[in-house]
């Protein structure tokens, strides 16, 4: 899903999800892939954005409840792909969850 999430009227919440990545793929980016599919199908799910670099990767997920929130990260698939993650595919990583107040997209 390339380029800016299309949300809803706000309130709703977001997920920042910063991370620095260890050398190498070890199946990070199938993973990934996999991860933004399943989330894209769970109930309150919003819509996602993602850039990485070299140094730094920033994905923001989006969820219309702290509920749904919580729903994803007990997902069995994604607690898999969070062990992974500690484990294998990050030097350091850090999350965020905040309720966005506002919101405005401006398409030229």
């Amino acid at each position: 899903m390339p380029g800016i999430a299309k949300t809803p009227e706000p309130p709703y919440y977001a997920v920042i999800f910063s991370s620095q990545r260890t050398t190498g793929d070890k199946g990070y980016e199938k993973m990934a892939k996999k991860m933004v599919e399943l989330a894209s199908q769970q109930k309150g799910f919003l819509g996602v954005e993602s850039a990485r670099d070299e140094e730094l990767g920033i994905t923001v997920s989006y969820w219309d409840s702290l509920d749904a929130i919580k729903n994803w990260k007990e997902h069995s698939a994604h607690q898999i792909a969070q062990d992974r993650g500690k484990n294998e595919w990050y030097k350091s990583f850090a999350l965020r969850v905040c309720r966005v107040e506002r919101d405005n997209f401006y398409e030229m």
